[in-house]
């Protein structure tokens, strides 16, 4: 079996002075970059997903902006194995050529990090195991934001964690220190 790191969205916007700020990104971001450092020592691929929105009257991700810019502390390393796939919808699987990649590459399992667990990371490990790669969500490497539903505001932490244990039925989810012992 041939992993893959799937890093969703971490990208300037979602972070305090963004476009659309998320809830937890500090500490999200720490946890990713435990994991990139990981499969960076085990030499395994990673791949960066970039919401791109063409549209320049989009609220976030305007393409060109360094809103829609990957984190900085993120970059990739394209001598190691390090790609970036862009989209413009939540699945990252649907019209880019991630799955090709991942053919190109052998890889027949994804772990998943991301923003925000609701939509992106949500519809993207849906798709994962609907196409066999055994997707395992760390949940400490995700995060999102509260939403607004008839007039009430659902906190982040409870939209993170219904979405969590919905996706139990489509990935392994751990945390990552969970993920590190499984090894």
């Amino acid at each position: 079996m041939t992993q893959a790191l799937m890093i969703i969205d971490v990208q300037n916007d979602y972070f305090p002075n963004g476009k659309y700020p998320l809830n937890n990104t500090e500490q999200t971001l720490q946890c990713t970059l435990k994991l990139q450092n990981y499969f960076r020592q085990q030499q395994l691929p990673i791949i960066y997903i970039q919401h791109v929105n063409q549209d320049a009257n989009a609220p976030f991700f305007v393409k060109n902006s360094v809103g829609c810019q990957l984190h900085p502390k993120l970059l990739p390393v394209k001598q190691n194995n390090e790609f970036i796939i862009e989209k413009a919808y939540p699945n990252s699987f649907y019209q880019t050529q991630l799955q090709q990649k991942l053919q190109q590459e052998g890889i027949t399992q994804l772990v998943i990090c991301g923003m925000m667990s609701h939509m992106c990371v949500d519809s993207t490990t849906r798709c994962a195991c609907e196409l066999n790669y055994q997707p395992i969500l760390i949940h400490d490497a995700c995060t999102t934001r509260d939403l607004d539903f008839n007039g009430n505001i659902i906190p982040s932490q409870l939209v993170h964690n219904s979405f969590m244990s919905a996706l139990m039925r489509f990935a392994t989810v751990m945390s990552f220190e969970s993920f590190i012992e499984t090894i």
